[in-house]
């Protein structure tokens, strides 16, 4: 990983425009490509970012990262505080707690309660980005990703919104719909998901435990 504390400008060019005026930023170039632009404070989320599969071209004073769409993201480098790469290794991966997970494990087995004719395609379906929960199809065999949280927070609808982007960018499986499900939502979270096309499925852990395998309910 590569962490670059500049002053610059940074100029988005897709599907719409953005800009950054010059200030000074951390700039993250990660080994799977991505390139994250953050300021020291305000949340946890980058202000701007290129998600992979992209390439960075660094020519002096500008940095242009695009991807196979043709967006750019265009970073004007004033002055360089700061430039250091470090390897970080492999990942072992986030640890869910044992309801978080035994929820994804009862929802592969029976996905069919996320609506009838539903299919899994594979659990732990992996990203760029990191994997996604559940990829299933509908019974319409459109792709659905399903992101699954004990209690679901803002933070939840944002990483699956990531996951989507991603996804969408596969001719192979868009277009991909995404499942927002919890044994708790959020009022917020649920603003944010329904706002962005997202389903929400709030889980009973304990009815779902208890139940038969052909008898299986969602509430």
């Amino acid at each position: 990983m590569r962490l670059v504390i500049a002053r610059c400008q940074v100029d988005y060019v897709g599907r719409l425009t953005a800009h950054l005026p010059m200030a000074l930023r951390l700039l993250m170039v990660k080994a799977d490509g991505s390139v994250l632009v953050h300021s020291d404070g305000g949340s946890y989320k980058p202000l701007n970012w290129m998600s992979p599969p992209c390439w960075l071209t660094e020519e002096p004073g500008v940095w242009t990262v695009q991807n196979k769409a043709g967006e750019k993201l265009i970073i004007t480098i004033e002055d360089i505080k700061h430039d250091a790469s470090h390897e970080l290794g492999v990942d072992p991966g986030l640890i869910k707690d044992g309801v978080e997970a035994h929820l994804q494990e009862l929802l592969a087995e029976h996905v069919v309660t996320l609506g009838d004719g539903w299919t899994l395609v594979r659990r732990e379906f992996p990203t760029a980005i990191g994997p996604v929960d559940l990829m299933c199809r509908d019974n319409e065999g459109t792709s659905v990703a399903v992101e699954i949280k004990r209690r679901g927070e803002i933070d939840g609808v944002e990483q699956l919104t990531r996951y989507l982007e991603l996804l969408n960018r596969d001719p192979l499986l868009a277009p991909v719909r995404g499942v927002f499900a919890a044994q708790q939502i959020k009022p917020q979270a649920r603003t944010l998901a329904e706002d962005r096309g997202i389903r929400c499925v709030v889980l009973d852990y304990d009815g779902l435990r208890g139940m038969e395998s052909d008898e299986f309910r969602l509430f």
